[in-house]
């Protein structure tokens, strides 16, 4: 599998793959337990993305996300041009029969390069949406159950709560009880 061009778009650009350290510092609620919630806040988060390209990487379709991020940056996009070039960079990334990327969807074979002459933000929605409920329902909920995600949730939880740590009842619990 090629390497995709969209593996650097805004939403991944802090987004390193490396060893594993989180650049998010220390958040109020643990991500693992936001990432678990729901894959909205997963794919939210950058160090939810990261972890989760990882994780479809081993399961060698890390294009479903790829595709997804690169759709949400699409739509965001304003000028014409730039819409016309980032439309034709995803059709023949991830949408074409020649596609390095190719994600597998419904209605894909209908797609030509045509559409692409005329651009607008939500071209490529019901694809999208077809890739976001695959992730759902299919690569979210083993990721969930990955050693990744699980190693992740653990660390986290060591660092909130040192083995040596005590809360003052624990300690006033012993000293009365011995």
């Amino acid at each position: 599998m090629a390497v995709s061009p969209f593996s650097s778009y805004v939403p991944l650009q802090n987004i390193h793959d490396g060893d594993g350290s989180s650049s998010s510092g220390h958040q109020s609620l643990k991500s693992t337990a936001k990432w678990a919630s729901s894959l909205e806040n997963l794919l939210e988060d950058p160090e939810g993305v990261k972890r989760f390209r990882e994780f479809l990487k081993k399961e060698f379709s890390e294009e479903n996300v790829l595709f997804w991020l690169a759709c949400e940056d699409f739509k965001k996009t304003e000028d014409k041009k730039q819409m016309q070039e980032k439309a034709k960079k995803i059709y023949m990334t991830f949408l074409s029969n020649k596609a390095s990327s190719q994600v597998n969807v419904e209605g894909q074979s209908r797609l030509t390069e045509k559409i692409l002459e005329e651009p607008h933000p939500l071209m490529f929605q019901k694809l999208q949406d077809q890739i976001f409920n695959l992730m759902k329902y299919d690569s979210y909920s083993r990721f969930l159950k990955s050693d990744l995600f699980l190693k992740h949730r653990r660390t986290e939880e060591e660092e909130e709560d040192p083995p040596d740590a005590q809360t003052a009842a624990k300690r006033a619990s012993r000293i009365y009880n011995t």
